[in-house]
């Protein structure tokens, strides 16, 4: 398959580039999709990159896959669709104030959950253990796998034939082995170079999205409190200032109220920082973007050792509480127990998924029945997984 640029468009559109960056993606430098197509009517390529990801199954999946908290333990909870349209609100608003290309960093953000197992982490551990001998699994690789090869819609080809930018994007980090078999997607982690600035802005509008509503969310869930966090900085700052201006707030709204300074005092801190670093770097289009020996989105130095200490504080109070890990290592015994179950007997997989999971292990043995099963496994709804383990497991379930 070779990237190829757009047919010359049919349909008059207003420029998408105006007023964007020189260093901004545009539909003019694309590197093009893998199968060629007519341009779109009345929308930028990005647009309908977008358009393409929200309209596919595996973007609506993501209702019932978990971020924190498996799904059915909560209404309010953060879930992977939610966490995923949090990211894009937060890294368009960091590509308008960089006047980079708002609809890929829309799409790229959309996107790059798409390919996450049912469970969260656990859920991905569990299965990257039991397709190591098989090389492994990582969601950040199904996510591209999703939009390349798995969602079936289009008749001309299979996948959603997005554009090199908004995979390249979906694809932030990568092994030198599996870059040598993603052709020119995988060159940069051979060569050591940059995404574009969408990819690089989106990466970290990821991180503030789940580690502050991760707060809001174990906030609610009591299993931290607020005492606790004021040992973290970031935190500890903006709920002083609360506290001061805002004495008789209720304590939801007060939470609220700090939750959402910390997001704006960390985006203020991206934009102003990277906006000097771009300065600095002077890059002259999205191709001096890429060259750059480092990325050109960052925080400042401050900054990102508040990231940090907020990180600790959440992998240790919060992602080790001893109920997020009973709830964890239930959903893991989940994952493990139906691959199991489907490697050694795929007769057990429903007609679509025994299909493809025969195709792949025609062309490529164990390993690709193994695949197969994995992309089953996958595209698994956190309620899904709890179904199908309680059919294939349980005896008094006989469908």
């Amino acid at each position: 398959m070779i990237d190829t640029k757009a047919d010359t468009m049919s349909h008059p559109i207003p420029d998408p580039s105006n007023g964007l960056a020189p260093y901004a993606a545009t539909d003019a430098q694309s590197h093009g999709r893998q199968y060629r197509e007519p341009s779109p009517a009345y929308r930028s390529e990005f647009q309908r990159d977008r358009d393409r990801i929200i309209h596919s199954a595996a973007f609506r999946r993501l209702e019932y896959k978990t971020q924190v908290f498996v799904n059915h333990e909560g209404d309010l909870f953060r879930t992977r669709l939610t966490h995923s349209i949090e990211v894009s609100q937060i890294a368009r608003s960091i590509a308008r104030a960089l006047r980079v290309n708002e609809d890929l960093t829309e799409a790229i953000a959309l996107a790059h959950d798409l390919g996450h197992t049912p469970f969260g982490h656990a859920g991905q551990d569990a299965l990257n253990a039991c397709m190591k001998p098989y090389g492994g699994f990582e969601h950040n690789l199904q996510s591209l796998r999703v939009v390349v090869e798995l969602e079936e819609r289009y008749a001309e080809f299979r996948g959603l034939n997005l554009t090199f930018e908004a995979r390249e994007g979906i694809l932030k980090h990568c092994s030198n082995a599996n870059a040598r078999e993603l052709g020119a997607l995988g060159q940069r982690f051979l060569d050591h170079t940059q995404p574009s600035l969408e990819a690089q802005l989106t990466n970290l509008a990821d991180e503030i999205a789940y580690n502050n509503h991760d707060v809001d969310d174990g906030l609610r869930a009591r299993l931290i409190d607020i005492e606790e966090l004021t040992e973290v900085t970031l935190f500890r700052e903006q709920y002083a200032e609360v506290r001061a201006a805002y004495p008789d707030l209720s304590q939801r709204r007060t939470v609220h109220e700090v939750v959402r300074r910390m997001i704006n005092r960390q985006v203020v801190d991206l934009i102003e920082t990277s906006t000097q670093r771009i300065k600095t770097a002077a890059p002259d289009n999205i191709e001096a973007v890429r060259r750059h020996p480092e990325p050109l989105i960052a925080y400042s130095a401050e900054m990102r050792e508040q990231n940090l200490e907020l990180k600790r504080f959440l992998r240790t109070r919060l992602y080790q509480h001893y109920r997020v890990h009973r709830m964890t290592t239930k959903a893991a015994r989940v994952v493990s127990a139906l691959f199991e179950a489907f490697i050694e007997d795929p007769q057990l997989l429903p007609d679509d998924a025994s299909v493809h999971c025969k195709r792949l292990e025609t062309d490529g043995g164990m390993p690709g029945r193994a695949r197969g099963v994995a992309d089953y496994i996958a595209g698994m709804t956190d309620r899904y997984a709890i179904t199908e383990y309680e059919r294939v497991y349980n005896p008094r379930e006989l469908t």
